[in-house]
């Protein structure tokens, strides 16, 4: 009974040594090598051009204005003929 739990102890030990061999932690084996061609001074003198030049509107979200003659009586008038008539649904009620 000793023997064959020491034996279970010792291929348990050694299956988990093959599994401790890991590579480094930071991948550095996928790492691209790069050089630039630009100078420093040229990457800031782009980068002060585009946060002058950048809007701080987020893209689509212009309003268009458009100017109306109708005034709000005629507006809510208008809504609630077409409410009677069965043009538009109301509440929760839908088609």
């Amino acid at each position: 009974m000793n023997t064959s739990r020491i034996l279970a102890v010792a291929a348990l030990a050694a299956v988990a040594s093959f599994g401790a061999q890991a590579d480094e932690a930071d991948a550095s084996q996928y790492v691209v090598k790069f050089e630039g061609n630009r100078t420093r001074a040229e990457v800031k003198a782009e980068a002060v051009t585009v946060a002058a030049n950048h809007s701080q509107e987020p893209a689509g979200s212009r309003v268009l204005t458009v100017q109306s003659t109708a005034n709000r009586a005629t507006v809510r008038a208008d809504a609630a003929k077409a409410v009677r008539l069965g043009q538009i649904s109301s509440g929760e009620r839908s088609m």
